[in-house]
């Protein structure tokens, strides 16, 4: 499951393109037999998260079988929690969770709270190259998940 970013006009942003491009990595190295894109879109766009990133995996050569979209969520909880639902209808259990490396323990907290065993892999290959880009995210991933748990939001 890659976790939405940002798109514009259906392609993805540099971020979203490092997730991507890891859930494909997952895929075609035998560890996910799909990759399942997150994500809605904001007021105003032509494209979701989900559907901008189903996009580029097909651009890329994954197979239209090996892709779904879960197309809902404009927080990481509401997508995370469109993603349980689209995993109990499917009887899954597990799911590897790809996002950038500062997001995982809040990702992995809030999927088992929504009861996703969840495994994180975290890209490195997102638009986070300096060690100050990675130091804000980690401090703001901090915050947001002592947010998380104090308000289970």
């Amino acid at each position: 499951m890659v976790l939405g970013a940002a798109q514009y006009g259906g392609r993805p942003s540099p971020v979203f393109r490092g997730r991507l491009d890891h859930g494909e990595l997952l895929l075609r190295r035998g560890f996910a037999d799909r990759v399942v894109v997150l994500g809605a879109g904001r007021p105003g766009d032509a494209f979701t998260e989900a559907e901008a990133g189903a996009r580029y995996l097909s651009e890329r050569g994954v197979h239209a079988d090996a892709i779904d979209t879960v197309p809902e969520g404009g927080t990481t909880f509401e997508s995370l929690r469109a993603a349980a639902e689209y995993m109990r209808e499917r009887d899954l259990s597990s799911a590897f969770l790809v996002s950038d490396p500062w997001h995982n323990l809040r990702i992995r907290r809030m999927a088992r709270d929504l009861g996703i065993r969840a495994f994180a892999s975290a890209t490195w290959q997102s638009a986070a190259v300096s060690q100050s880009t990675r130091l804000e995210g980690y401090l703001r991933e901090t915050f947001a998940y002592l947010y998380y748990r104090v308000s289970g939001r």
